[in-house]
């Protein structure tokens, strides 16, 4: 059997099989040791490959995982941002709301003083012309507004723009009741049939031109009687706001009438309005 003298190369890994430096093994074992060495060598090489390829994985993995915090980072100071966007916005919404509510409750309790003021105005002016019939003379309430309607009998002969003394009486007794009263506008709207005016009527050609005409005669006497010009306000509304149908004398005389409307001043609600 022949042995051959190894050198120290392999003592490093099997230490424990070669126990001198110089030690004679047979060509069996010398064989063997060295394919074990060339195996474990392969092993070696693998392992490092695996650890080189765990090594870049592990580093794609923290360079992803750093660019997931860095944009999750970002996302989340985005949303705080919004969130306090967010947050003055509401802010500024409720101080606006607020400001809406108190403007409305300022509405509200300006309305609440003016309907009051208009169920008082109503009770005065109706206490003020007690006494005349209830067909000639009605004080109602519409719309907010105290409407005072006059029928043409009351008033006027027909065809005639001077006022009757019974009618000059009612209207008297009307500005005083509102006389010293500076918050309340004075719309006075004469009404006409669909008859038409006689022809050559002298100053009219129309239901217009009497109309306006018989409103102009009692702003006139409503001012005469102390109420200041400039409340008071003319207008002519012929036959075109009828309050019956034009088919029956009694209808027609319905529509003969003229219609003074009281409506107090909103001069602090415009305001608020405006606000608006």
């Amino acid at each position: 059997m022949k042995y051959l003298c190894t050198s120290p190369v392999l003592l490093s890994l099997y230490g424990a099989a070669l126990l001198t430096t110089t030690s004679c093994v047979s060509q069996k074992k010398y064989t063997a040791l060295q394919a074990q060495y060339t195996e474990v060598s392969k092993a070696r090489e693998q392992l490092q490959v695996e650890k080189s390829a765990l090594q870049k994985e592990k580093n794609r993995s923290e360079e992803a995982l750093r660019t997931s915090l860095l944009s999750k980072n970002q996302q989340v100071n985005q949303l705080n941002a919004s969130l306090s966007g967010a947050q003055q916005e509401n802010t500024q919404l409720s101080a606006d709301l607020r400001g809406k509510e108190q403007r409305i409750a300022e509405m509200q309790r300006i309305l609440d003083q003016k309907d009051a003021a208009v169920k008082a105005l109503r009770q005065k002016v109706g206490d003020a012309l007690l006494g005349f019939n209830a067909q000639d003379l009605q004080v109602n309430v519409r719309n907010g507004k105290v409407y005072v309607s006059l029928s043409e009998q009351l008033l006027f002969k027909s065809g005639s723009t001077k006022v009757d003394p019974k009618g000059q009486e009612a209207l008297s007794k009307l500005a005083a009741a509102l006389k010293g009263n500076q918050d309340v506008n004075v719309l006075v709207e004469g009404h006409t049939d669909t008859v038409p005016i006689a022809k050559g009527t002298p100053g009219m050609r129309d239901n217009w031109d009497l109309s306006v005409l018989r409103a102009t005669e009692i702003t006139r006497i409503l001012t005469q009687a102390g109420l200041p010009a400039a409340q008071v306000t003319p207008s002519g509304r012929a036959q075109y706001v009828p309050v019956s149908q034009n088919d029956t004398p009694a209808n027609k005389a319905l529509n003969r009438r003229t219609e003074i409307i009281l409506t107090p001043k909103l001069d602090e609600l415009f305001q608020i309005l405006e606000q608006n």
